[in-house]
């Protein structure tokens, strides 16, 4: 007997509620991380109509992969896709007797290595060196400090709680992905900045109040105004680049690996779960040493 129509729709949206109820709980995955995943598992709906996730096979899950492809979206993008679909289908498998995943062992199409974008040593000096002593000037000095000096993610420096910092060992302790907590050091010029952050803080936020940085209200900083007055600092410092928190995390690692050359202790303070994901910054160190290269090397020096 066939089923009324959306009625499929609606063991789906059962579905999806109960894997996003799995992130949260769970896996203790972020907000935006399981909305995320939320999106991806809609358009797998979307593409799979009617027909019952169950009976899903390899080679429509191929098809669906390829029909996304040829509208647009991109390796990296396509990856992030699979990645939601498999790990939709292992819930389905554990809490609903799923026999198979059709999606299992599928790689999306090769994207092209797009290396992010930071800012050099001279321009990071440039914005950390804003001017002002009203609160929120001396808030955003000692933001943008942390970020370059310990590499945070937007989200793992608005989640920061008063007790994280400890200045008198110079750390800071960072709860990142997946719930997973890591100590980073905190570098001098920050630690000056923060100090004087917490004075202005005090008169701030009401006892209560365990964020480390907090607006005029005493509430918490949100993730897009730190975005806004970054850009807005930005600005005014003269830097023409879109700059965004996490090209101060990019500058961080891509200027730590070139002093340092030690791959693996700036995988752990920017708490990448495999070294791939740092290994991207030797690429930038690379642009870094060819641009050096280009401008001093007599062989590479343009004859005008």
């Amino acid at each position: 007997m066939a089923e009324p129509p959306g009625a499929q729709a609606q063991t789906n949206q059962a579905y999806l509620d109960g894997f996003l109820a799995h992130l949260r709980h769970e896996r203790a995955l972020r907000a935006n991380t399981v909305e995320s995943y939320a999106r991806d598992v809609q358009r797998l709906f979307e593409l799979s109509g009617e027909h019952a996730l169950s009976q899903i096979a390899p080679s429509q899950a191929r098809r669906f992969v390829a029909l996304l492809h040829a509208r647009g979206l991109d390796g990296r993008t396509l990856a992030r896709m699979l990645s939601a679909w498999r790990g939709f289908f292992r819930y389905l498998a554990r809490d609903h007797a799923f026999t198979r995943n059709p999606f299992q062992g599928m790689r999306a199409p090769k994207a092209p290595r797009i290396l992010p974008k930071s800012l050099s040593p001279d321009e990071a000096a440039r914005l950390a060196e804003l001017s002002g002593d009203d609160d929120m000037a001396l808030r955003d000095r000692a933001m943008v400090e942390l970020f370059y000096s310990s590499g945070l993610r937007l989200s793992e420096l608005t989640g920061l709680r008063l007790a994280d910092l400890d200045l008198q060992e110079g750390t800071v302790r960072v709860t990142g992905k997946g719930n997973k907590a890591r100590v980073v050091p905190v570098g001098r010029f920050a630690q000056q900045a923060l100090r004087k952050w917490l004075d202005r803080r005090a008169a701030l936020a009401p006892p209560e109040q365990a964020a480390l940085f907090v607006g005029h209200s005493g509430r918490p900083v949100s993730p897009r105004t730190v975005q806004r007055r970054l850009q807005r600092w930005a600005a005014r410092q003269g830097l023409s680049q879109h700059v965004h928190p996490h090209m101060l995390r990019h500058s961080f690692a891509s200027h730590l690996l070139q002093s340092s050359g030690d791959l693996r202790a700036v995988q752990e303070m920017l708490g990448h779960a495999s070294i791939s994901s740092t290994q991207v910054y030797t690429h930038l160190d690379f642009q870094y040493l060819a641009k050096v290269y280009d401008a001093a090397h007599p062989r590479a020096k343009k004859k005008t």
